[in-house]
């Protein structure tokens, strides 16, 4: 920043002597010369005191020019005290000193006033980038809050996104386990109906192949049972009961293999079938077929009696498969004949 050039020194000036009404300089004549008395000067109040001035005479017009000032800011305070109106305030700018401004140098006035032209111009273009740097500090914080906002933004809606996608292929993958399940219980539904037609059929078609042993019966006893009126502790067979001399059928074509007395069975006759499976048929009164006589379904091979070890006239049937000692339920076995006792 440019400092001030200093003051010239002023030109000698000659010497005067204030006197009533004005300065006569020392070479002059005296004029009226005034000599105030102490009843004619009224007594100086404050502490405000006028030195006495040497120098030139500019020196002595800026001494008055300075009284003439504080005479009129005390005028101004003494008012203001007796008007009750708050003091005024007075800034005074920080000048160069006087003598530059009034100097003859035109050089250096320019120079000052260039000085006064640099230093705004500076002051103004520091303010400016000062704020066009807060400006663009501003811009640029706002535009990176703007820009993280959007990145959250953007996360959230795809969170929402994932978790709205996540949902729908859960319930997608849900809805096709279920229409899966569906579709194979509905299979399964349909195989097992499936296979029961098929196997009524094929029951049908036994049972053109098989019948009862018997007509006009009813079951008096099942395999299984318990008590004392058996040999081995349970009914080992299925009891058909019939009045005597009811006509007795060969369930299915084979073989007879056995037909007489058997103890406790009364008589007895054994028919074997294609696959092994020896079919009895106890407590009989008569035999109608012989040993190694082939016989076809529903052909009469006896008649209901009450043989053996009985309490009433009934057809006692069992079954053995293979020929086995031990028999099976010939409930259960005539029903996977087709046949329902």
């Amino acid at each position: 920043m440019a400092s001030n050039p200093p003051a010239p020194e002023a030109p000698p000036v000659p010497r005067s002597t204030l006197v009533y009404g004005g300065y006569q300089a020392d070479d002059e004549a005296p004029v009226g010369e005034w000599n105030p008395t102490a009843d004619s000067l009224a007594p100086v109040r404050g502490r405000h005191r006028v030195a006495k001035q040497r120098g030139g005479g500019f020196a002595r017009s800026s001494t008055v020019l300075g009284v003439g000032v504080i005479a009129a800011v005390s005028a101004g305070g003494m008012a203001s005290a007796n008007t009750g109106k708050p003091p005024v305030s007075i800034s005074m700018p920080d000048l160069p000193n006087v003598g530059s401004l009034i100097s003859d140098d035109s050089g250096s006035a320019a120079a000052d006033t260039s000085a006064f032209s640099s230093v705004g111009a500076t002051t103004a273009d520091t303010a400016k980038g000062t704020s066009d740097a807060g400006e663009a500090l501003r811009s640029r914080i706002l535009a990176q809050a703007e820009t993280q906002q959007n990145q959250i933004d953007t996360k959230a809606a795809k969170a929402v996104a994932d978790a709205a996608q996540k949902e729908a292929d859960e319930a997608a993958a849900k809805a096709e386990k279920d229409a899966q399940e569906k579709a194979a219980a509905a299979k399964k539904k349909a195989e097992q109906a499936a296979a029961e037609k098929a196997e009524a059929a094929r029951l049908a078609e036994l049972a053109k192949q098989y019948t009862l042993p018997t007509s006009s019966y009813t079951i008096t006893s099942t395999f299984g049972q318990a008590g004392s009126l058996w040999s081995s502790g349970y009914h080992t067979g299925l009891d058909f009961a019939a009045p005597t001399g009811t006509l007795i059928k060969a369930i299915h074509s084979g073989t007879i293999t056995e037909a007489g007395w058997a103890g406790s069975y009364g008589y007895r006759t054994i028919l074997t079938l294609d696959d092994g499976t020896e079919l009895w048929f106890c407590h009989q009164s008569s035999i109608s077929v012989s040993v190694g006589q082939k016989v076809g379904t529903g052909d009469v091979i006896g008649r209901v009696g009450a043989t053996g070890n009985v309490t009433g006239a009934h057809l006692h049937l069992e079954v053995h498969p293979g020929g086995a000692a031990d028999g099976i339920d010939p409930m259960a076995w005539l029903r996977g004949k087709g046949l329902t006792p």
